[in-house]
């Protein structure tokens, strides 16, 4: 692979065409973050939070694979962990095999993904080193990111909103050949340009997580967010809720950020929220036991909100928790709110006192990813440095284990990152100019302080 890094490493002092990129031979193999159908079983019996993703994460190398037509085979030299590779790794709530099997079924072409491993990840920022036929838009050696809706469009069904078609899935995570490697394949319609003020695993961080929000939050197949709603946002400072919190800011809307800790109230505090409640401090307890939620507590927390917001329910609800807060989250949202649910980390059986939703005319919206215009549209907020990267920490490509870890036991900020090609942080800022306008907002994540 080093011939291709020393072409991308140069990219922005010479002269290189996508002709020349083209010309780079391609190995026969790569590294990849894999785990293994024959390990699916490793973790039966053990309660998801002891399931170790350091011990089901492989670095393997892997052939490199066939270029179908409409793709894009990508150098990638950063990616991120999100949580769906987490659940990828863990097992949970099927092995992901069970994905690639299915759509391997659906044509000759697909069959390639239907494997014994499955090459993990759902983010990249990179370099495209091949097109396949009939792909126009994207050349060799153009510098892009990624995000992770696959469709196939053959059904009508997808061609308002191409999350509902039937075909739909999440690359690196029902398909195979994931970012989390030296190379990925693409469909080339999932390509959009690399803000060009942002390093590599800057670039990389946004994906799956910015897109998600903003179809969640801003957009009208979400909850439509306007200036001067109240938006209450679970895990504020967390991988989701991060940019759930600045697309709030940037669309006039007031976010009432829930927290878990001190240091993630000042994190939101810097990214300009005022209204936060951290909830282990406060001592919130919305179940009594394992089968019982506990309603005094839901009142408590509407209280607390309305402390926040001069006396205003919350318009919006950001849920992705799941069953530890979904009860609470339809009882705190305004009358005629809107509860808006993804991911469901904390379990996908939800329970609610329905008497709370329908008698006050509450609305719950389901949401998943992003089509490709809300996907387009959040990366472009990022490329106008309005929405910023939340990268904590980065790992090497060879500690994605430990960096997937991380995530599953909750002990990061915003998003971890993890170099594949690129040899350091930092590397491929093309806009110093607007670098140094935003890097503060940049490096807010970063204990450090970044550069």
């Amino acid at each position: 692979m080093k011939h291709i890094l020393d072409a991308i490493t140069a990219l922005d002092s010479s002269d290189s065409t996508p002709e020349d990129f083209a010309a780079l031979p391609l190995p026969e193999s790569y590294r990849a973050v894999t785990v293994h159908k024959d390990e699916a079983a490793m973790f039966d019996g053990l309660p998801t939070e002891e399931k170790d993703p350091r011990e089901s994460l492989h670095l393997d190398e892997v052939p490199v694979p066939e270029l179908g037509p409409g793709e894009a085979l990508v150098a990638v030299m950063a990616s991120s962990v999100n949580y769906n590779s987490v659940w990828t790794s863990i097992f949970e709530p099927v092995p992901t095999f069970a994905f690639l099997e299915r759509y391997g079924r659906l044509s000759p072409l697909a069959k390639r993904h239907d494997l014994p491993y499955h090459v993990i990840g759902s983010d990249l920022a990179g370099v495209v080193l091949r097109t396949g036929a009939g792909v126009h838009s994207w050349r060799p050696g153009d510098e892009v990111v990624a995000h992770c809706l696959s469709v196939e469009l053959e059904s009508a069904d997808g061609h308002d909103d191409t999350m509902l078609d039937p075909e739909q899935r999440i690359w690196g995570f029902e398909t195979n050949f994931g970012g989390l490697a030296e190379l990925a394949l693409v469909k080339a319609n999932q390509l959009m340009p690399k803000p060009a003020h942002l390093s590599w695993e800057e670039a990389a961080a946004p994906g799956l997580v910015n897109s998600t929000a903003y179809r969640q939050l801003v957009s009208r197949n979400g909850a439509a967010m306007k200036q001067g709603d109240n938006v209450l946002i679970w895990g504020a400072s967390g991988g989701l809720g991060s940019y759930a919190t600045q697309l709030a800011l940037a669309g006039g809307a007031t976010p009432v950020c829930v927290v878990s800790s001190p240091e993630r109230a000042g994190i939101c505090r810097a990214m300009g929220a005022e209204a936060i409640i951290d909830r282990s401090a406060e001592g919130y307890r919305f179940w009594k036991d394992e089968h019982t939620q506990n309603p005094r507590e839901w009142r408590r927390f509407g209280a607390r909100i309305r402390e926040l917001t001069g006396g205003e329910d919350v318009d919006i609800v950001f849920e992705h928790p799941g069953r530890e807060t979904f009860g609470a989250s339809v009882y705190v949202a305004r009358r005629g709110g809107t509860v808006v649910t993804c991911a469901s980390t904390s379990g996908y059986q939800h329970v609610y006192d329905n008497r709370y939703l329908w008698m006050s005319l509450k609305r719950i919206v389901g949401s998943h990813f992003a089509n490709y215009r809300e996907a387009w549209e959040a990366n472009r907020l990022v490329a106008k440095g309005r929405i910023h990267p939340t990268v904590s920490r980065t790992y090497p490509l060879e500690r994605t284990g430990q960096a997937a870890h991380d995530v599953h036991r909750n002990r990061h900020q915003g998003k971890v990152g993890v170099l594949a090609l690129a040899p350091a942080e930092g590397l491929g800022v093309r806009d110093r100019a607007m670098r140094e306008r935003h890097l503060a907002a940049i490096n807010r994540f970063r204990a450090d302080g970044g550069e």
